[in-house]
């Protein structure tokens, strides 16, 4: 038995890509559950697997690393809470909000959501969330609702005042949030995964495709699709975007929340260049995360952008200078490319080479449609900042998309080890 026959197991079992996490994870984990059962070969170990659903669980959980915390990525949760609030709950007297975490790791997304639509006024007894999950590890931890001070980052945390109980170990979210949540443990490539169609409101998949390969992530989406209402809401992780329209999902134009809406029953899943010309806010708003990794950032109100700056200007400070890639960013928010694009070259021209300038380029130039400009710009603000996540996976699509499996896979892999690094 060679190690790539666990690798496959594993892709075959969770739809897990080995050379998104790299190879030597995979490694380290059969090696942990060999000597947790007093295997002395590969094979032996292989056959206790084959015949142990028990030991099947042990791998997987081996295997999966959470990477979670509250109101991750929070205009996500802003979308929601202003899509599904008071006005919602009024124009749809009875009815049950139901919405899905997949997968839900250790509950801080779930619980999330529901703290997010509390906040805004939403009756809880009419809040349903399924949360589901491949560990029963994490479910066990999402259950008990305590947690320590890695699920809290950023500054922004006065809705752990509002929430939570300072005890022994932690905070605790009281049981009036828990009981929202139905925790399942399950496997999203599973025959019998949710049976039923169009079950709910909003579905929250953010950074699993990622690590599916292509054929598995078609088939994934389409699950998805199976599962979300007509009208609903599926937001996904920035790097997702692209093949979530590749897949015939529209923008929902909610600025940074990455969310969009399930294809037309009489669409033909593909995805035009007017459909990829509504991407901005999916799309343009992941240039943020540049200068904004793993923080918790205020969406900003509007402003009018500044003027381009005439034929050899003086540089500005670089304060100045950096309130034009401001302006870049929430022009592109609003669709304005072109003067979106305009700003990042001002930009350029007045401080020099940056890799959040030409990633934004990227970026606009992806949701117009020219993929061969966003590759090319993508490639420059990696040559500045090689290990920049959010460039490595957006490029890593474009590649996959025009059939570079192999170079998106090499792409991925670097996405994940710079993840690790920052972490």
């Amino acid at each position: 038995m060679k190690p790539g026959g666990f690798q496959q197991w594993l892709k075959d079992t969770m739809g897990l890509d080995a050379s998104t996490i790299g190879p030597t994870v995979v490694e380290r984990a059969v090696a942990s559950r060999m000597a947790a059962c007093e295997c002395k070969q590969l094979g032996e170990y292989w056959q206790t697997l084959r015949a142990s659903p028990l030991e099947q669980q042990e791998l997987i959980e081996a295997v999966v690393v959470p990477e979670t915390w509250f109101f991750r990525d929070t205009q996500a949760f802003s979308a929601l809470s202003g899509s599904y609030g008071l006005e919602w709950a009024a124009t749809h007297p009875g009815e049950r909000l139901r919405l899905l975490s997949l997968p839900c790791s250790t509950g801080e997304e779930p619980y999330t959501m529901a703290m997010a639509l509390y906040d805004a006024g939403f009756p809880l007894e009419r809040l349903s969330i399924d949360a589901v999950d491949i560990s029963e590890r994490a479910l066990a931890k999402a259950r008990r609702g305590l947690y320590g001070s890695n699920s809290f980052r950023g500054r922004e945390l006065q809705f752990r005042e509002r929430h939570f109980a300072a005890v022994a170990g932690g905070w605790q979210l009281p049981e009036t949030v828990r009981s929202r949540v139905n925790f399942i443990q399950g496997n999203v490539l599973d025959v019998a995964f949710l049976p039923g169609e169009a079950v709910y409101d909003a579905i929250f998949c953010r950074n699993l495709l990622i690590y599916f390969d292509a054929d598995t992530q078609v088939r994934t989406v389409g699950i998805l699709k199976r599962l979300l209402r007509p009208q609903g809401l599926l937001f996904v992780g920035p790097a997702e975007a692209g093949l979530i329209l590749s897949q015939g999902f529209a923008s929902a134009q909610l600025p940074m929340a990455f969310a969009f809406r399930p294809p037309r029953a009489d669409s033909g899943g593909g995805v035009s260049a007017a459909m990829l010309a509504t991407t901005a806010s999916a799309l343009a708003g992941a240039a943020a995360k540049a200068a904004t990794v793993k923080a918790i950032a205020k969406p900003r109100p509007l402003a009018r952008p500044r003027p381009a700056p005439a034929a050899n200007p003086a540089p500005p400070a670089v304060e100045g200078a950096e309130a034009l890639l401001d302006a870049a960013q929430r022009l592109a928010d609003n669709g304005d490319f072109d003067r979106a694009a305009s700003s990042c070259q001002a930009y350029l021209q007045a401080q020099g080479p940056s890799a959040r300038a030409l990633y934004l380029l990227g970026l606009i130039e992806g949701a117009k449609g020219r993929n061969e400009l966003a590759e090319d710009y993508f490639r420059k603000a990696l040559y500045l900042q090689p290990q920049h996540e959010e460039t490595l996976m957006h490029l890593a699509l474009l590649l996959e998309t025009r059939g570079d499996a192999a170079a998106g896979r090499v792409l991925r892999l670097r996405a994940q080890r710079s993840r690790r690094t920052a972490g």
